[in-house]
């Protein structure tokens, strides 16, 4: 990762922006994805499961859309989350034609283990900065979330 060198410009581009934040994100992410080691679980699976955990009961077809994956490879990885007993397959009381996935309480427990570790190392990160740098963090966020949403917004 680059070093956090100020902007050469008080008023950087949204390009210039932009590649520094990409490269921040994918290198907290990969330091984050060995967390997810002590899961067991390849991080395909750790993916549909976090969808179906935090996103409720859905439908084969929406998880595929949500992993940007093809139906078949979302068949594939349910049938391995359910032989594991993280998910199970349920008919949809309202329309009995349709089945949705939903996460079993191991499999809920699993990915809010995995949470919890990502967060550790997270606040361990944090420990380590001044109180200003965790501040500024803190005014920040509120922006990188409204970045966050406007991009889900757009799939």
């Amino acid at each position: 990762m680059r070093p956090s060198a100020p902007f050469a410009s008080p008023r950087p581009s949204p390009a210039d922006l932009a590649d520094r934040l990409h490269s921040a994100a994918i290198h907290l992410l990969r330091r984050l994805r060995r967390e997810d080691d002590a899961s067991g679980l390849p991080a395909p699976q750790l993916s549909a499961l976090s969808v179906i955990v935090f996103g409720g009961p859905i439908t084969l077809g929406d998880l595929a859309r949500a992993e940007q994956v093809r139906p078949p490879t979302i068949s594939k990885l349910i049938v391995q989350l359910e032989a594991q007993g993280l998910v199970e397959r349920a008919i949809d009381p309202a329309d009995r034609r349709v089945v949705r996935v939903r996460a079993t309480a191991r499999g809920t427990k699993v990915l809010h283990e995995g949470r919890q570790r990502r967060v550790a190392a997270l606040v361990a990160s944090l420990d380590s900065l001044s109180l200003r740098d965790r501040a500024l963090l803190a005014r920040a966020l509120p922006v990188l979330e409204r970045i966050a949403r406007s991009a889900q917004e757009r799939e």
